[in-house]
């Protein structure tokens, strides 16, 4: 019995031994060596990434256990880092077969302001390469440093919100309130601000990349303290270049050109919309009939300031008077001359000896810049 029972251990262990053999075969395939040396670009090489231009990354083939091909990736980090949570891992050429790594200054860039190296200041990365065969992946023990300096601008954000105690949705991310996008790279908003701090979020939710202003620059992850009274604002800010305006609104009038003279002014409402609310309209009896023609006054103060005026009116140099069953393009708003008459809205004839409610919406919500006027 006992040498039935001696056998029947031995017949495990073996089958063990084996199947442990079995596994070490299967897996020696995945094995592959470090890269030893790194060719190119040489230590602490420096790139000014305002060029249209790319960096070569070059570097000494790893060897595989089963003599298969090997992937590799370049890693970057921060000065000081030691790739135990890199910032950006990067495929090789040859969706990672190959021996190099051709990466645009575009994309170095990215790299470098997620290190956190500010627009139009230089600063230091630092790379290694990691070899694998998709599973036992080795890093280089060889490190090298690059200097960038980084151009103005950032990459443009899909969207765009402004948030924190000095704006109008609080300090509550979710109650940001938008920028519209005027171009491909501009964003623009119409709000309030008061004492307390604000910056620019790119999303309402999640962690989101941030933005203040700091002298005439945009810059990433700060906010910008507002000391002064409440106040109307149109902020301008251009990713493309860095750069930003913000230009006080202190005064939107009405302009009613048969008369020559100002009816009423608007008071700030919220989230770029002002109202002037149980307003009288009376237009003016001509020879040939009654003229009804406006365009507005907004008296703005620069960041210097210095107060200027800026006429919004219409696209048109003329208009025919409106009715219910024109467009909503008609009402849409756009900077104008001074000129009496020309690029002047109509009103409608029912607004005639009327009292009405008068809107001005200049928020990112507005298909465009637009007003209206509502009989009470």
């Amino acid at each position: 019995m006992k040498t039935i029972y001696s056998k029947l251990m031995l017949l495990c262990i073996l089958i063990f031994a084996i199947g442990c053999q079995n596994d070490d075969d299967t897996m020696s395939h995945t094995n592959v060596s470090a890269v030893e040396q790194l060719y190119a670009p040489s230590d602490n090489t420096f790139y000014n990434l305002s060029a249209n231009s790319s960096a070569l990354f070059e570097w000494q083939a790893a060897h595989a256990e089963d003599n298969g091909v090997v992937l590799y990736e370049v890693a970057f980090d921060k000065e000081g880092g030691d790739f135990s949570n890199p910032i950006k891992v990067v495929s090789a050429d040859g969706n990672g077969y190959e021996t190099t790594l051709n990466i645009t200054f575009t994309e170095l860039n990215k790299i470098a302001e997620l290190a956190g190296i500010q627009p139009e200041e230089s600063g230091k990365l630092i790379w290694t390469v990691y070899s694998s065969k998709g599973l036992n992946v080795q890093k280089s023990n060889v490190v090298r440093t690059i200097e960038v300096q980084r151009p103005g601008g950032f990459a443009t954000p899909d969207e765009l919100y402004i948030t924190g105690t000095a704006s109008e949705g609080g300090a509550d991310l979710s109650s940001a309130v938008p920028f519209k996008k005027i171009s491909a790279s501009v964003y623009e908003i119409y709000t309030q601000l008061k004492a307390g701090e604000y910056q620019f979020a790119t999303r309402k939710t999640g962690t989101p990349e941030l933005y203040y202003l700091d002298g005439e620059k945009l810059k990433a992850d700060g906010s910008t303290t507002y000391s002064g009274n409440d106040k109307v604002v149109r902020i301008r800010v251009d990713f493309s270049n860095g750069t930003y305006t913000m230009t006080e609104i202190s005064k939107i009038e009405l302009w009613f050109a048969p008369n020559a003279k100002f009816l009423f002014e608007y008071t700030y409402a919220g989230k770029g919309t002002w109202n002037a609310l149980n307003q009288y309209i009376e237009f003016k009896q001509e020879s040939w009939g009654r003229d009804e023609r406006y365009k507005f006054k907004f008296t703005t103060v620069d960041q210097e300031g210095k107060t200027s005026e800026e006429w919004w009116g219409s696209s048109n140099a003329d208009n025919s008077r409106p009715d219910n069953n024109t467009a909503a393009s008609f009402w849409y708003m756009v900077t104008v001359d001074s000129d009496q008459w020309n690029n002047c809205f109509k009103f409608k004839a029912e607004d005639d000896m009327a009292h009405v409610n008068g809107i001005i919406d200049f928020s990112a919500t507005a298909t465009a810049y637009t007003h209206s006027f509502t009989v009470l």
